[in-house]
């Protein structure tokens, strides 16, 4: 199926201020993020959503634990399905700095709800911690870090439950 176009300007500037983009700590971005919509149909996963266009969607930056095997898998997952159940409608960002899709040809994107930065809320809860792969860090790797880092101090989610936050540390979630 044909991706859906990108935004209007206007629009796609609202909905990147109302996410906070341009936080990320580090320098600007060399070229506006590309936004599209999208509507879920499926929850895969802590990290994964699968769209109702038959799109995939791996939340970029971040990494949940597995569902099968990884202490918190279950409840990262349910974290995600609060977060954007099916029927959402979603923006999907590009951040250019980054791989536009993984090695499963997944889109890699951050994921907006209402304004709100997906990706970080998971972090911030502790369903997800930040990942970047080659070490490549994005618009909001900044961010990323610091909720990582007060929701481990917090204990919350994976960082309660799993011991050290390693999401494998006790098996099964």
């Amino acid at each position: 199926m044909r991706p859906r176009p990108a935004l209007p300007a206007a629009l796609l500037a609202a909905a990147l201020a109302a996410a906070g983009c341009g936080e990320s700590g580090g320098p600007p971005p060399r070229q506006a993020p590309v936004v599209e919509r999208g509507v879920v149909a499926a929850v895969v996963d802590g990290d994964t959503l699968a769209l109702g266009d038959g799109r995939r969607v791996r939340l970029v930056q971040i990494d949940a634990p597995e569902l099968v095997g990884d202490c918190y898998g279950h409840a990262a997952r349910r974290a995600l399905l609060r977060l954007a159940p099916p029927g959402t409608r979603v923006l999907l960002a590009r951040d250019p700095a980054l791989d536009d899709v993984d090695d499963y040809g997944r889109l890699l994107r951050y994921v907006l709800v209402s304004g709100r930065n997906v990706n970080l809320a998971l972090v911030a809860a502790g369903a997800a911690r930040p990942y970047f792969f080659g070490g490549a860090r994005g618009r909001y790797a900044g961010r990323l870090v610091a909720a990582a880092r007060r929701a481990r101090v917090r204990g919350l989610g994976l960082w309660g439950a799993c011991g050290s936050g390693r999401p494998a540390a006790r098996g099964g979630g």
